[in-house]
């Protein structure tokens, strides 16, 4: 308190004296509301939480996902890995806390910003109702030489259901690759809406008339809003944000053509996407989903049961998303 009535008689203002002694002035102000001048009547926590993890158990968490299997991967998606396992060592927050205490917690690489979302124009209750499809580079063998990667995602399952890598950007190409996709998928594609932006190999006039003749609905973002299109962008950056993404170039178009076959079995096979509840694409698109929730549902339960003084609330949810949007209105109807 002498420190503090001394800085304060040389000049300087009471919330920043405070901010050196690690103190508030609202609690300074309060301590001498009550009569008091003692030094510091802060006591702090006085006992460890009863709910917290023994060092035992600290120790056996960390040994899991530092592990040859988990140590490339987020606690969000290590913790519903082992929930469809049958185990459960703690919550995503408490993994973090974790890391953090021990030094473990870094970015890979700088990231942007998150930008917020357009409102949405179309929706999906199921799988083959709404495909989001845009082109990006690969870097070729020479600087200012390029590949083209075609990809076709399933909105609602975020499955990739088709992909090209070509030398070239033009509508020809995006009509061969729905033809493709036609015959590869052995479905009718009448009534599908395939959103994308305003490129030309987008609305070229043979894409677009394969598109009729499929019965394809195009759909297209509004000009210079890029996240109208958010569902291709996401899917890009994963891609080139994957630990096994080139940092040179791709040294021929197989060479590229066999990188992105291995990336689409891992999307859609093995990785647990977020915003499907942590499942893989191939198990939404599949209509499994629903399975592998009930049981991780069943495994959290199990755990309350076991430690209830660790669960303030509810447990997770973990059920599946019933309709996705693409630009939501304000009017669109969130259903989960």
């Amino acid at each position: 308190m002498a420190f503090i009535d001394a800085a304060v008689a040389a000049g300087a203002r009471l919330r920043k004296a405070c901010e050196l002694l690690d103190i508030s002035a609202r609690t300074i102000q309060r301590w001498r509301a009550g009569g008091s001048e003692a030094e510091d009547q802060r006591k702090g926590p006085r006992s460890k939480p009863s709910n917290s993890l023994s060092q035992t158990e600290r120790d056996r968490l960390l040994e899991v996902v530092n592990g040859n299997e988990f140590q490339g991967l987020s606690p969000k998606q290590i913790v519903p890995r082992l929930a469809d396992r049958g185990v459960y060592l703690a919550s995503e927050s408490t993994i973090y806390r974790a890391l953090r205490r021990e030094g473990q917690l870094a970015h890979r690489q700088a990231s942007r910003t998150p930008t917020q979302r357009t409102k949405q124009s179309h929706s999906a209750t199921g799988p083959n109702q709404l495909w989001s499809w845009d082109i990006t580079y690969l870097k070729g063998p020479a600087r200012g030489q390029f590949f083209y990667l075609y990809l076709v995602i399933d909105v609602w399952s975020r499955k990739i259901v088709g992909w090209s890598v070509r030398r070239s950007e033009s509508a020809d190409h995006s009509s061969e690759l729905m033809h493709e996709i036609s015959e590869t998928l052995a479905i009718d594609l009448e009534g599908i809406i395939l959103h994308s932006d305003n490129g030309g190999p987008m609305k070229g006039a043979t894409m677009l008339a394969t598109l009729q003749w499929l019965g394809v609905v195009p759909s297209f973002s509004r000009p210079y809003v890029k996240d109208d299109n958010s569902y291709s962008e996401s899917l890009f950056r994963t891609l080139k944000y994957r630990p096994c993404y080139p940092r040179t170039r791709f040294q021929s178009l197989e060479q590229a053509q066999g990188w992105v076959a291995k990336f689409v079995r891992w999307y859609n096979g093995e990785h647990l996407h977020s915003g499907i509840s942590f499942v893989t694409p191939d198990q939404r698109h599949a209509g499994e989903d629903a399975r592998i929730l009930a049981k991780r549902r069943g495994v959290y339960e199990a755990a309350r049961r076991l430690h209830p003084s660790r669960w303030t609330g509810r447990t997770r949810k973990w059920t599946s998303v019933n309709a996705v949007f693409l630009n939501r209105s304000s009017t669109d109807e969130v259903v989960a």
